[in-house]
């Protein structure tokens, strides 16, 4: 791995010393988080904010550890994974922002289309956007 000379920001601007790997989505789809708060066993239903192919980024009430092993649940599909908590962020309405990163990509659990990587999101066209008609002169 290269050393970086700048360090990677997420589409809210935070920065990481590590850079992405795959790219990200931003993107609400039901989860559910599964496992123990110290030594009581919890089950948790929450939203992404992000995912990509290696994780997904929710806002969780229950307190995790980075490094804690969990189980991920697609709600839609009903498909778990093994997930290890990788990010602690901000708190905001009792709840804060949990990083996952999956024992392994998998990027078919979130049975989206990821972009390519050298897509630009700022670039992308809006739905119904006029398109800019210009005259051909001869």
């Amino acid at each position: 791995m290269s050393k970086l000379t700048e360090p990677s920001r997420d589409a809210e601007g935070k920065t990481y010393a590590e850079p992405r790997r795959t790219q990200r989505v931003r993107i609400g789809m039901s989860v559910i988080l599964c496992g123990t708060d110290g030594d009581k066993p919890f089950e948790e239903k929450s939203r992404t904010i992000t995912v990509n192919a290696n994780g997904c980024l929710v806002l969780l009430a229950t307190k995790v550890k980075r490094g804690q092993s969990l189980k991920i649940v697609n709600s839609q599909t009903q498909e778990e994974l093994a997930c290890t908590v990788c990010f602690l962020g901000e708190s905001r309405d009792g709840k804060s922002e949990v990083a996952f990163e999956f024992s392994e990509p998998a990027p078919k659990f979130w049975r989206i289309a990821f972009p390519p990587s050298d897509w630009d999101p700022a670039e992308r066209k809006r739905a119904g956007a006029p398109k800019v008609h210009t005259p051909q002169t001869r």
